[in-house]
C-alpha cells in the first residue's frame, strides 16, 4: 500500500498491486484495473517513487544492518 493525498486534501492508502496507469492530466490521475480512477496532490514522479519503494520492500531482502 503506499500513501496518497485526495483532491480534498486527506490522505489515503492505495493498493499498489492494482494501478494499470498513472497520468498528468493536469493532475495526476490513478487508473486501477478495476477501471476506477483516483485524482491526487501528488506529481507523477512521486507516485511512481512510491511504487517503486513499495516493491523494492516487498521483493527485495533487507540489506546488512537494515530492519
Amino acid at each position: 500500500m503506499i500513501k496518497l493525498t485526495g483532491l480534498n486534501g486527506k490522505e489515503f492508502y492505495l493498493n499498489a498491486e492494482y494501478i494499470e496507469k498513472i497520468e498528468a492530466n493536469p493532475d495526476t490521475t490513478i487508473t486501477l484495473y478495476n477501471g476506477k480512477k483516483y485524482i491526487v496532490l501528488e506529481p507523477v514522479q512521486e507516485v511512481v517513487n512510491r511504487v517503486m519503494e513499495y516493491k523494492r520492500k516487498i521483493f527485495l531482502p533487507p540489506m546488512v544492518g537494515e530492519e
